[in-house]
């Protein structure tokens, strides 16, 4: 299994893997198992926004490739079901999902994420993984935006130095940003209590938001 593979995970490692792509010379990587679905043995091929067109299904070529373009060219995230063909023109149904890749910075630096191949799977079946995995997707995000904003009311400070705290203690902990995420809005809501005084001002600020500045 690929460095790439362990990413997603170990389970069923023939029908999930992930790729990588840097908006750094718009290089793409991409684990084992998503070549072999492509037809390909590791190290085989070097992976091109080219090469992965090439292997769309024509009817679902036009559609794969807007999203690209917007992933290329505004680094939005994107969820995907579509048909690719293999080497041997074998089709296999998949949903691709694929996230903003943030640098040290906080910038944007490309989209990580995964195939899943789910060819054999019923319809029902398929649809209710795709909006599982969406909903998963927008979860984690906005966990990430709830403890961001904790940390910004909290220090005083702007969104994106909030999220270089975030992305620090996911770095030193070796823990992914959402799970660090999730523990500090569970953390804050069990133990955080507002003084009062603090409270009643928060209240009255609420009830002015309709006017020009602070009440």
């Amino acid at each position: 299994m690929s460095e790439l593979d362990e990413v997603v995970g170990a389970g069923a490692p023939q029908r999930v893997g992930s790729f990588r792509f840097f908006l750094d010379g718009h290089r793409w990587e991409w684990s084992d198992t998503v070549a072999a679905m492509h037809g390909y043995t590791p190290g085989q091929v070097t992976p091109t926004t080219e090469l992965l067109l090439s292997h769309k299904h024509p009817d679902d070529h036009p559609q794969v490739a807007a999203i690209f373009d917007q992933m290329i060219t505004a680094g939005q995230p994107f969820s995907s079901r579509h048909r690719i063909l293999d080497t041997d023109e074998q089709i296999h149904h998949v949903i691709v999902v694929g996230d903003r890749m943030l640098d040290e910075d906080g910038q944007v630096a490309g989209t990580s994420g995964f195939y899943i191949d789910v060819t054999d799977l019923r319809a029902q079946d398929l649809r209710d993984m795709t909006d599982e995995i969406v909903a998963d997707l927008e979860q984690s995000r906005a966990v990430i935006e709830q403890a961001k904003g904790m940390l910004m009311f909290a220090y005083g400070i702007p969104a994106d130095r909030a999220f270089d705290i975030l992305t620090w203690r996911s770095q030193q902990t070796n823990t992914k940003l959402r799970i660090v995420a999730e523990h500090l809005v569970a953390a804050v809501a069990a133990a955080a209590l507002l003084p009062d005084a603090v409270r009643a001002r928060f209240d009255h600020l609420l009830l002015t938001t309709h006017r020009d500045g602070p009440g």
